[in-house]
């Protein structure tokens, strides 16, 4: 599923491949972190709370960095980049002296954790460097790697990305692996729990940007009533969910109580959801027991197949 990093490997090699003449790389970070405690029912990674996709937000401070350029030198060319090119932004952000690579391999800075997103102005001009971040802090602590509901960590700076519940819920495109539905539980986008973990966060500083804040509820909403939103309020309210692919079922078999008949109806019209993914998210051993009769028998009727 993310065979795309492959395909752009040769434009990954060096910033010309993004913009020709690249001699400098202006890197930014940007704390999304108001304090707010972590998210409840179903859980969403706390980068996309906000009522905005972090991109939109970051993107018009960047765009003034690149005139502030402009206007001291006339000649000067740039362009922003913010997760949208096949520039290395997370490995500029440490030669830069922002942060560090953890042992979860998140980037941590001293003073705001890793609770941040990154982006990137490119210049032709030459600049005065800054130097990189060779020192690690992380000491002998291995709580990020403890918390990992999924042992995705096969060794410290190691992520096995076929385990991360990130990877699961946000870039694979068919079912999840039976192996994995019971420790992603209610995490329906995006797993936070390495970052939780980190000693750094616990004391970073906080930063009230309004569109970061939780909106619509999204951090404290139930399984139940996320997966009960029509079409409509689903685009209306996930601004910045916009690339999530498809809802995680095996998380609405961990919801409490028990799942209706009317929630089957709506998971099976819905253009998101097929046949095939319910019964194999929803209807094996042993979460059967966990639905209602009803779900598990139209579930296992192969007259009730639309794929």
């Amino acid at each position: 599923d993310m065979n795309w990093i492959e395909r752009r490997k040769d434009a990954y090699s060096h910033p010309d491949g993004v913009m020709p003449g690249t001699r400098s790389i202006v890197m930014a970070a940007m704390n999304y972190n108001d304090g707010s405690p972590p998210s409840g029912g179903g859980r969403v990674a706390r980068y996309a709370w906000g009522s905005a996709d972090y991109h939109e937000v970051l993107k018009p401070r960047l765009q003034q960095r690149a005139q502030l350029l402009r206007s001291e030198s006339p000649t000067a060319r740039s362009r922003v980049v913010i997760d949208t090119a096949p520039l290395l932004e997370r490995d500029f952000g440490r030669f830069s002296g922002i942060c560090w690579f953890g042992k979860n391999t998140m980037l941590i800075s001293r003073s705001i954790g890793s609770w941040f997103v990154l982006g990137a102005v490119l210049t032709n001009l030459e600049l005065e460097y800054d130097q990189p971040s060779d020192q690690n802090f992380c000491g002998s602590c291995t709580r990020c790697l403890d918390a990992c509901p999924t042992d995705a960590f096969p060794e410290p700076g190691v992520l096995d990305a076929r385990r991360c519940i990130s990877y699961l819920t946000i870039e694979l495109q068919g079912s999840i692996p039976e192996e994995f539905r019971d420790a992603i539980g209610n995490r329906i986008f995006g797993c936070d729990d390495c970052q939780l973990a980190c000693p750094w966060n616990k004391f970073a500083k906080r930063f009230d940007e309004p569109d970061f804040r939780a909106r619509n509820g999204l951090d404290q909403a139930t399984l139940t009533e996320l997966f009960a939103w029509t079409e409509a309020e689903f685009l209306q309210r996930t601004a910045a969910l916009a690339e999530l692919p498809q809802p995680p079922l095996v998380a609405l078999a961990d919801a409490p109580g028990r799942i209706s008949a009317g929630m089957l109806a709506f998971l099976r019209e819905s253009r998101r959801v097929d046949n095939r993914r319910m019964r194999e998210e929803l209807g094996v051993e042993p979460r059967d027991a966990r639905l209602d009769d009803g779900i598990v028998a139209s579930l296992a009727d192969p007259r009730e197949s639309r794929d």
